[in-house]
Formats: C-alpha cells, structure tokens, sequence
C-alpha cells in the first residue's frame, strides 16, 4: 500500500466515526492524520548463569551478580525465563495549523525498571511534539545516535553505547536529507555514589542536586555510503548532603563534558558496520546501562568519574528473508580511590544472532548473548544466554 492510500485510509476512519456519532468534522479535524503501530513479542531465555531476577529477561551487564553470597541473583547456575515485557506501542499524529505542523509520537512499552523493575507495566518511552525546526517532550537525548543499535532481539543492548531517552526543548536549525544540526536543553539527572564517605560520616545522607539543564548538540551527515554523527555534552552535575545527626548541610557541583562519535557504514547489499566512540567525565548517566557522574575522591572530596565506552558491530542480511548481527560493546569507568572496591569498572557485552522474517511484519530468530561485569577490585562475573523470541509487528 502507498503513502497516499493510507492517508486516505486514516481519513476514511476518521469520517465513518464522525457518521457514526452523527457529527461533522470540522475542516481542521478532516485533515488530522493517525497512525497507531507497535509489536507483540514474546521471549524465551535459557540463561547459563544467572542475573539479578528484577530483570532478568534482558542481559544488562550491571546486574551481573559478582560477590556471592550477597549480590542479587547469585544461586545454583542455570535458569528458563519466558518474557513479553518488550511488546510496544504507540501513536503518531500530525495536526495542521496556521504556522506549519504539529507532528507528535506517544510510544509505551511494557517494560518496567527502577521501581517497577521486573514487573509487567506501562513504561513511557516517547512523549514528542515538533512543529517546524522546534521540538518538546521526552525523546532520544541529541547526545546519542540509535541508528547504532545492532538488529538484535535482546532488551537492553550495547552496555557502551550512549542511550537515554531524555525530557529537552530541542532546537533543529539545519534538518536536510543530507544534514542536520540539533542543539537541546535537556532535563539533569546525576547518578552519585557515595563510595567510603558513610564510613567516615554515616549519618550523612547524599543525594543529586539539579540546578542547570544538560547542553547537548550534534552535526550529523547521511550520504550513499552511510553516516557520521559528532555529539557533545556540557552539564553541570551537582550534589547535596545533610547530616542527619549534626543538621548541618552542604552541597558542590561540578563540570561534566563529553563527545559522542558515531556513524554507519554500508557495505555489499543491506549491510553495514555500526560504530560508536565516546568519552568524557561525568556523562555516565547517558550510558546504555547507566553509569555513576560523581564519586568522592581518596580525601572524599566530590570529583567526576571519567568514562570511555565504544561498540562495533556487523548486520549481515543473508538474503531479504534472513539476517545476522555480531559484535561486541564496552564502557569502562575510571574509579576513583574514595568508591569502594565493589564500584563498578567494566561492562563488556556481545552477541551473534540469526534472525528470519518470513514475512514484513513478523520476526522470529535466536540470539547468543556474553556479557561480563569488572569490579575495582579486580573481581569479575560473567553471564551467558541464548534467547528465542517472536516479533509481531502492526
């Protein structure tokens, strides 16, 4: 079906609704386009070790339990995990007016995390207006690229890229099929660890502070060949700290900077190479898999935590009907003397897969997953999985 066919699909709904409820539309109404879409998809994981259970059916390479007893997750190796928390959808709309368009995309997965890990609920993925070079809402930070993310079946991904869905005000003076210049306030957010100051003063309690929005901007160019994208970051990460004994209160901030190089590269038919290499201190929030922005120093003092992360990865289509992905995804924190010996260093994760699409909307395939978690300590736990699932667009 054309584009032109399904805009008049959409018109065709929205009038025999109007007939059904006896209304009129009104000429702006008539010209209001929708488009409701997303998947259903179930998987099925044999994990040869174990992770955390609040999510265990996704590989995210920090819930690899190291120290056992004690770390969640440690236990007899071996585990059957049946999941569907990835089914998604959404709904794009494109509304007329007298200065251009708005265009807007409401998108829910069923994936719950932070309080709600492991549970079976609306997550808010996307919430986003643009109307001409100007956006709102919670979309993908201007800092990444998700054209970078591997065609693999598995949840979480890359735990060295730089993902994060984030609240901004975005500004595109430059949107071209060859360019594009974004530049975006976005909403602040720290990951802090306290690291060995309980020891010293354990009635102190530290928390994030939010002061200033994160500046983000990119140039990215799309030619024939691929594209490249350059990002940067400045951010102002903050804390505060209250004793809850003595009273007193303090707080501190910081300098948090980084760049994001990425791109893609096409090679014979639909293949290509995917790639990422990122760094900076105190940008760990935008880490695929998180990351922590501010530690205490060896006199426990606050300083950012350096990080360096990259991914290289190969998407193979053996014909229109099969395809493949290898590669592997690192993100490595340089630790400072005051967090302690369990803070996390490494984060290494790889995959190879084997995916068939017997048809435009259905995918199913089986992925092999290795993922490894390094501690300051020099300690290490490993985690791998094969997963099978069922991809049902609509």
């Amino acid at each position: 079906m054309n584009n032109a066919s399904r805009d008049r699909g959409r018109l065709n709904r929205l009038y025999g609704c109007a007939l059904l409820l006896g209304a009129t539309l009104p000429a702006a109404a008539q010209e209001v386009e929708l488009d409701f879409y997303g998947h259903v998809m179930l998987d099925m994981i044999y994990d040869f070790d174990r992770l955390a259970p609040d999510g265990n059916d996704t590989l995210r390479v920090s819930q690899i339990p190291v120290n056992c007893p004690g770390d969640a997750g440690c236990g007899s190796d071996g585990e059957l995990i049946f999941g569907i928390r990835q089914t998604r959808y959404g709904m794009d709309a494109t509304v007329p007016t007298a200065i251009g368009d708005i265009k807007t995309k409401l998108e829910f997965e069923l994936f719950g995390v932070g309080t709600d890990a492991g549970k079976i609920t609306p997550r808010l993925r996307h919430a986003w207006a643009t109307i001409n070079e100007f956006g709102f809402g919670q979309t993908n930070s201007v800092f990444m690229d998700g054209d970078v993310f591997p065609n693999s079946i598995d949840y979480w991904g890359p735990s060295g890229m730089m993902f994060f869905r984030n609240i901004q005000a975005r500004w595109t003076p430059v949107s071209t099929d060859t360019q594009r210049i974004a530049i975006a306030l976005e909403s602040p957010s720290a990951g802090i660890d306290s690291g060995k100051v309980p020891d010293v003063s354990p009635n102190l309690n530290v928390r994030s502070k939010e002061e200033l929005p994160d500046l983000t901007a990119h140039w990215r160019i799309q030619q024939p060949w691929g594209h490249f994208q350059a990002a940067v970051i400045l951010r102002q990460v903050a804390f505060e700290a209250s004793d809850d004994l003595s009273g007193n209160y303090f707080s501190g901030e910081e300098v948090g900077y980084g760049v994001n190089l990425s791109g893609t590269l096409n090679t014979v038919g639909r293949d290509r190479v995917l790639w990422q290499l990122a760094a900076g201190e105190g940008i760990g929030n935008y880490l695929n898999d998180g990351g922590i922005d501010l530690a205490p120093k060896e006199s426990l003092r606050a300083t950012t935590v350096p990080v360096v992360s990259w991914l290289l990865f190969y998407d193979r289509w053996w014909s229109d009907a099969w395809s493949s992905s290898i590669g592997w995804s690192r993100a490595e924190l340089d630790n400072t003397d005051g967090q302690r010996d369990t803070a996390s260093e490494t984060l290494d994760y790889g995959l190879v897969n084997l995916l068939h699409h017997p048809a435009e909307n259905i995918t199913v395939g089986a992925e092999l997953l290795h993922g490894a978690l390094g501690l300051k300590d020099g300690a290490e736990g490993t985690d791998t999985r094969v997963q099978f699932s069922f991809k049902f667009n609509f």
